[in-house]
């Protein structure tokens, strides 16, 4: 079991980093990220001629006493961004069996994402489907909340074929929701519900976690199982060489899939650093490559 020290390189290599909003909040709770209400707040945005109606408490007074027009001062409000990490705990994360690199870097990657995202004042929660139902963390500013992510993932261990879609149903419109997944399974109704949100104002990004023996199958590699469904398969040199053509041209198709979903994607691979990782996700789309 890893504990939350064991985490401590990674965090101390994100101190700084920040996450921007993608887009204005819809929130009127104060926060870092720009909002689409106005309001009262200090950051001045313009001034707009005072109409009937308008909320007195708008007019910038000491302009009416210099000039005797009426001028409201309009400035932007900042919100906070719910920021909802939905882990997939499936067995297929548990691979390469021997050093369940999957799961480790899906572990690191949360982790990171919320300790860059608290650090912006924003609440985190995190959301783990698994065969006895889904645990959820309700998304908190709180200190502890970080910790009370890692114990949970710490706590877990990858199994069985857990589907993410009760996940998202808790999803307010306005939040932030990243999904880590290796995205074996139930991939054009994941595809459906992510665009709904998007929709809405969610932000989503979708991390697709690949081990490098799953892209290159070791020539050692004689027979491959399914952990999820137990199926085998004996791997030849055709076997091989189909498997590796499919296995790449199906990750340039969900990559496409889920841009067109309005979803940041980004693949990860196991062995990657997972602090340059996470500064390549929160600096945007533009620093975003098309994987490996």
């Amino acid at each position: 079991m890893t504990s939350f020290s064991s985490y401590g390189p990674l965090l101390d290599a994100l101190v700084g980093v920040t996450w921007p909003a993608r887009r204005q909040s819809g929130s009127g709770v104060a926060g870092s990220h720009p909002s689409r209400l106005r309001g009262l707040t200090a950051e001045f945005t313009e001034y707009r001629p005072y109409r009937q109606g308008d909320d007195a408490r708008r007019l910038d007074w000491k302009l009416l006493a210099r000039t005797d027009r009426a001028y409201l001062r309009i400035t932007d409000d900042h919100a906070v961004r719910p920021t909802l990490l939905l882990v997939d705990a499936s067995a297929s994360l548990a691979f390469p069996e021997v050093t369940h690199a999957k799961w480790g870097q899906c572990c690191q990657l949360a982790i990171g994402l919320a300790a860059v995202a608290r650090g912006d004042g924003d609440p985190v929660g995190l959301i783990l489907p698994g065969p006895g139902g889904v645990v959820r963390l309700a998304p908190r500013s709180h200190r502890l909340a970080l910790a009370e992510i890692a114990r949970t993932l710490n706590d877990s261990v990858p199994a069985g074929a857990a589907s993410l879609l009760p996940g998202l149903d808790s999803i307010r419109p306005g939040a932030r929701l990243v999904i880590i997944s290796d995205f074996l399974s139930e991939e054009e109704r994941l595809l459906e519900r992510a665009r709904e949100l998007v929709v809405t104002g969610v932000e989503v990004f979708a991390l697709h976690l690949v081990a490098e023996e799953e892209r290159t199958p070791p020539a050692t590699t004689r027979l491959a199982v399914d952990p999820e469904s137990a199926l085998r398969r004996t791997l030849h040199t055709e076997v091989r060489e189909r498997y590796t053509a499919n296995f790449t041209a199906w990750r340039i198709a969900l990559a496409e899939a889920w841009r067109r979903a309005g979803a940041e994607f980004t693949e990860v691979g196991a062995e990657e650093d997972a602090a340059a990782v996470i500064r390549r996700i929160v600096r945007g789309p533009a620093m975003i490559g098309a994987g490996r």
